[in-house]
């Protein structure tokens, strides 16, 4: 056997011999194209000092004839920055979460920074997220989505002196983003009352829950529910104000025990559309009528919800993630000193799910048919719907 060295390669006819692919250029191939130093080419790169327009020019020019592409991890080190903003959200394929974070990208998409999305699906992950994430050295900004920070969180980011951001939470010392969970759980409640029923449930995810969402909104929705009850001089039930994984199958059992009991409501405020979607399966498998014989409003307002008709109490989710990802591009620009708060407005969305309440089945009277009238008969209950709104919160696709 010949030695490595002897060992030659067979060349096929019109095979060209290959030649390495020349190094990509440097910062110094481009301070030398440009007739300027290294320093000055990455204070233009880099914007952190002055540059006459004359040398930004024969820099920027250099950069275009070389077609150089600076080093991500040299301007990293150079700047101290690590260029990425970190989101923590729980359950992100749900599409509510899925349009807030649709809105973050929107605006992310267009800056200088990397987007690191962390997933929350245990109490255990969110601590340790919430713990280890907003650090210098892992990120610039932490946007906090759906997920209440504590007094003692806050007092970390603080320590660690890295920009947050939380959306669908509100917190006083922070700079947020959200809704007024209060008065949209008391809107969706009126509405009902407002169509006439009185026996009204409320369904929800688990209140008080570890991974609450939107600082524990099904927990605000419920005091609004009630607030609007007693306004109306309605004692809430409680066999009415029932909990379940937020999941259509759960929600979907849930509802079947509950309109299967002989005092079923007229109608269910549902804390969120996914809910909504598991109690009109619930209202199919029982033969109920919606709306005339089960009213239901639901809440978020996502996209199946006008396919199907859902009444629902529209939230500004896309608007929401956008905002907050333009709240946090100011302050890693330095513009916002001290935190703020914004309350994003919630909307009622009349569609065909719900209508007045037919006499309940079990307090209706027993009595003969009537005769067959001459005339037409009148308007259905299920007609009876309120103006639809057409413009979506929502980024077109």
């Amino acid at each position: 056997m010949k030695p490595v060295s002897e060992i030659g390669f067979i060349r096929f006819p019109g095979m060209k011999q290959l030649t390495a692919a020349p190094p990509p250029p440097t910062i110094h191939d481009v301070a030398k194209r440009a007739g300027v130093g290294s320093a000055t080419v990455s204070r233009v790169l880099n914007g952190t000092a002055p540059v006459s327009q004359s040398t930004r020019e024969a820099v920027m020019t250099a950069i275009a004839e070389l077609n150089y592409t600076p080093s991500t991890a040299a301007r990293r080190l150079s700047l101290g920055k690590t260029f990425t903003i970190s989101i923590i959200i729980p359950f992100f394929t749900r599409p509510s979460f899925v349009e807030r974070l649709r809105g973050i990208d929107s605006v992310l998409d267009q800056s200088a920074y990397d987007v690191i999305v962390y997933n929350v699906e245990t109490p255990e992950r969110r601590n340790r997220y919430i713990n280890e994430v907003p650090r210098q050295d892992r990120s610039d900004g932490v946007i906090i989505v759906s997920l209440p920070p504590t007094d003692e969180d806050v007092q970390a980011f603080r320590r660690n002196q890295v920009p947050v951001v939380s959306v669908d939470a509100l917190f006083p010392s922070l700079t947020s983003v959200g809704e007024d969970a209060i008065l949209g759980g008391e809107q969706a409640t009126q509405h009902l009352l407002d169509l006439g029923h009185e026996q009204i449930a409320y369904i929800s995810d688990i209140l008080n829950d570890p991974l609450a969402h939107g600082s524990n909104a099904s927990l605000f929705r419920s005091i609004g529910y009630r607030r609007s009850l007693e306004r109306a001089g309605i004692k809430p039930r409680a066999s009415y104000q029932l909990s379940c994984y937020q999941d259509r199958p759960s929600t979907r059992t849930l509802a079947r025990e509950l309109l299967a009991s002989p005092q079923r409501p007229t109608a269910i405020f549902a804390a969120c559309d996914t809910q909504a979607l598991g109690i009109l399966e619930a209202a199919r498998d029982l033969n109920l009528r919606v709306p005339q014989d089960l009213s239901i409003i639901g809440y978020d307002d996502i996209e199946i919800a006008e396919y199907v008709g859902l009444t629902t109490m529209r939230q500004a989710l896309f608007r929401s993630g956008q905002r907050g990802a333009e709240l946090m591009l100011q302050m890693l620009e330095g513009k916002l000193d001290e935190p703020v708060s914004e309350v994003l407005p919630t909307d009622l969305i009349v569609r065909t799910s719900t209508c007045p309440p037919l006499i309940h089945p079990q307090t209706r009277p027993t009595r003969r048919a009537a005769p067959v009238a001459k005339h037409s008969s009148p308007k259905s209950p299920g007609s009876r719907n309120g103006k639809v709104a057409t413009k979506r919160d929502r980024k077109p696709t």
